[in-house]
C-alpha cells in the first residue's frame, strides 16, 4: 500500500485528510502519512489526528510515497507541483466514493474531486484540477491546476482554460470560454466569454477594473 502525504495543512487540507479517510474506509488505498507545510504550527490548536511532518521547501520524496495537492491558488499549485515533481514527487487522485465520474470522462494527473462532485460524459479535466462539490456537465473541458469550487453549475461545451479559479455558486452558460488565468467571483453568473486574467463577478458578470 503506498503512503499519501496532503501537501497544505489548512482548512482545505484539513477537509482533503477526510475525504481520503471516506476513499480507505470504502477500499483502503493509502496510509496517511500526514501534512507537509512551510509553516510548521499550522495545525496547532486544532483537533486533528495527524501532524504536519515536514515542510514543502524540504521533502524529499521517496519511492513509496504519493502527495496530495491541498491548495486553493492555483499559481500556487502550479508552484508547489513543479518543485516536487523535480524532486521525484508522484501525486496521487484523490476522488470521493460519493464523486460521479462518467466512463467517457478523462482526467489528468492529481485529480482532487470532493464529495458529490461530478465529472460527465466526454468532459476533460488536465492535470491538478480541483473540484469541490460541484457537478461539471457534458463536453466541458478544464485546463491545468484550475480550481472550481462548491455549488457551481457548469453546464455543457464550456472552456475553461488553465489556472482559473472559480469562486462558490458560480453559473456558467453554455458554450462559454474561459480564458487562462481568470478569476471568477462569489455567485457570478457567467453569460459570455471571460478573457484571459480578467477579473470577474456579479449577475450578469463584468470585469472588475483594476486599482491604479
Amino acid at each position: 500500500m503506498k503512503k499519501i502525504i496532503i501537501v497544505g495543512a489548512g482548512g482545505f487540507g484539513r477537509e482533503l485528510l477526510q475525504w481520503i479517510k471516506d476513499v480507505n474506509e470504502k477500499k483502503p488505498t493509502w496510509e496517511i502519512e500526514g501534512f507537509i507545510d512551510d509553516n510548521l504550527d499550522a495545525l496547532k490548536g486544532v483537533k486533528i489526528d495527524y501532524k504536519v511532518i515536514g515542510t514543502i521547501k524540504d521533502w524529499q520524496p521517496k519511492e513509496e510515497e504519493e502527495f496530495a495537492l491541498a491548495m486553493g491558488s492555483p499559481e500556487l499549485k502550479r508552484k508547489v507541483a513543479a518543485d516536487l515533481k523535480e524532486r521525484g514527487a508522484r501525486f496521487a487522485t484523490v476522488i470521493h466514493p460519493t464523486a460521479l465520474v462518467s466512463e467517457y470522462a478523462d482526467y489528468g494527473e492529481g485529480l482532487v474531486m470532493f464529495p458529490y462532485s461530478k465529472l460527465s460524459c466526454n468532459s476533460t479535466a488536465g492535470d491538478f484540477v480541483t473540484l469541490l462539490s460541484t457537478p461539471i456537465g457534458h463536453d466541458n473541458v478544464i485546463g491545468d491546476f484550475t480550481v472550481i469550487s462548491g455549488g457551481c453549475n457548469i453546464v455543457r461545451n464550456v472552456k475553461i482554460g488553465k489556472d482559473v479559479f472559480i469562486a462558490a455558486g458560480v453559473c456558467i452558460a453554455q458554450d462559454v470560454v474561459i480564458g487562462d488565468g481568470a478569476y471568477l467571483g462569489l455567485g457570478s453568473v457567467v453569460l459570455k466569454d471571460i478573457k484571459p486574467g480578467a477579473k470577474v463577478f456579479g449577475n450578469p458578470a463584468r470585469v472588475v477594473p483594476k486599482v491604479k
